[in-house]
């Protein structure tokens, strides 16, 4: 009987013993893995190697030719108010993305004059509902964090993070979970 017991405790405890084990190495591993954050120096050492690929040469030519500097003007336009996080009004010119865009769900709207690309992050699909009630010339009010550009698109592309319509909230982007 003693050593049924025996028998049938010994792998229980050599089967728990790796599991444990393996647990602790992957923790460790993870741990280690875990990138530091790079100094300015590095960055800018990064940014000039990248300039030197054929990537960074065609975005540097991008940047210099005619529709690159429209796009950054139009992108510096809107910069104080996404640094500084206040509201701007907009006007939605088309319910599509332009051809060939692969940004997911988005808008084009006008801000000053100037169009861009509204871009919403791909969430729970429910939350676009009320995104897709809107109608071209709809007035809306819009908050981003982020403007960016793309040799790719002929207009900034804005991150909207809060759309508000008639004084009522039809989109807010919840904010990442675990701080990233």
């Amino acid at each position: 009987m003693k050593k049924a017991i025996y028998a049938l405790i010994l792998p229980l405890v050599v089967v728990s013993g790796i599991v444990f084990g393996n647990r602790q190495i992957k923790n460790e591993s993870s741990e280690q893995l875990t990138p530091k954050p790079l100094t300015a120096a590095e960055k800018n050492a990064a940014m000039k190697e990248w300039l030197a690929t054929p990537a960074g040469i065609k975005f540097k030519e991008w940047e210099a030719s005619p529709q690159g500097e429209k796009v950054l003007a139009c992108a510096a336009k809107i910069k104080k108010y996404i640094n500084s996080g206040t509201s701007m009004e907009a006007v939605v010119t088309s319910l599509a993305l332009p051809p060939g865009a692969r940004l997911g769900f988005g808008l084009m709207v006008r801000i000053d004059g100037e169009e861009y690309i509204l871009n919403f992050r791909p969430e729970n699909f429910a939350e676009f509902q009320p995104l897709r009630n809107l109608k071209v010339d709809d007035k809306i009010i819009i908050r981003s964090h982020n403007v960016s550009y793309a040799p790719k698109y002929s207009f900034p592309i804005i991150s909207g993070d809060y759309i508000e319509q008639n004084n009522k909230i039809i989109y807010k982007r919840e904010p990442l979970k675990d701080g990233c």
